[in-house]
């Protein structure tokens, strides 16, 4: 069974909220409701009162469908924040040499969601799970290397491999076959000399 608590209007950021929000997503509901109680976070009372709106609306529902439901069972299955409006909420702030700066004051909505069905472990895989696809097919380490440069870089190059057995007269030989490629000096003479 499954139940749900919103707070809407809030005073105070969703970017603020969300810092309380995560420390309680996935506690059993007392462990979330000492979180909350001991948190030094402006937002934590109110997400509190969200908390224990959740777990009335839990027990109502319950009784509601004739079925008995134990509050020490409920667990934070979903609890998130969005943004409220700050429309209406801008005030004027006194600034130096006469100026004002304007603020806004936000507002923020939360969300809880509380579940007494079994979690899922925290080592089982989700289907579809990008680990899956990593696994499945593994890169080759000397062809990545080489795409990754690109270019005349990915091409294959031709090595010369001479083996410690070799004569080294076929070192010499080849050695011998680069030949230098010089151009002759062609000295630049300019109009005055002429």
């Amino acid at each position: 069974m499954e139940a749900t608590a919103s707070a809407k209007y809030l005073r105070g950021s969703a970017q603020k909220a969300r810092l309380v929000v995560d420390m309680i997503r996935g506690q059993d509901v007392n462990k979330a409701l000492a979180i909350l109680r001991f948190s030094s976070k402006r937002a934590a009372h109110l997400v509190e009162k969200c908390m224990r709106s959740a777990v009335a609306n839990a027990n109502e529902s319950a009784e509601k469908a004739n079925v008995s439901i134990d509050p020490d069972d409920l667990w934070v299955k979903a609890a998130f924040v969005d943004r409220g409006p700050t429309k209406n909420r801008r005030r004027v702030r006194p600034a130096p040499q006469g100026r004002a700066y304007r603020e806004q004051r936000h507002f923020c909505h939360v969300t809880i969601l509380l579940s007494n069905d079994a979690r899922p472990e925290p080592g089982a895989k989700r289907k579809g799970a990008k680990s899956d696809i990593a696994e499945a097919k593994p890169a080759k380490l000397a062809e990545s290397k080489g795409r990754k440069r690109g270019g005349a870089a990915a091409a294959p190059r031709a090595k010369r491999a001479t083996s410690k057995a070799a004569p080294a007269a076929t070192v010499e030989k080849v050695e011998s076959e680069k030949k230098p490629t010089k151009r002759p000096a062609t000295k630049k003479t300019s109009a005055k000399e002429k």
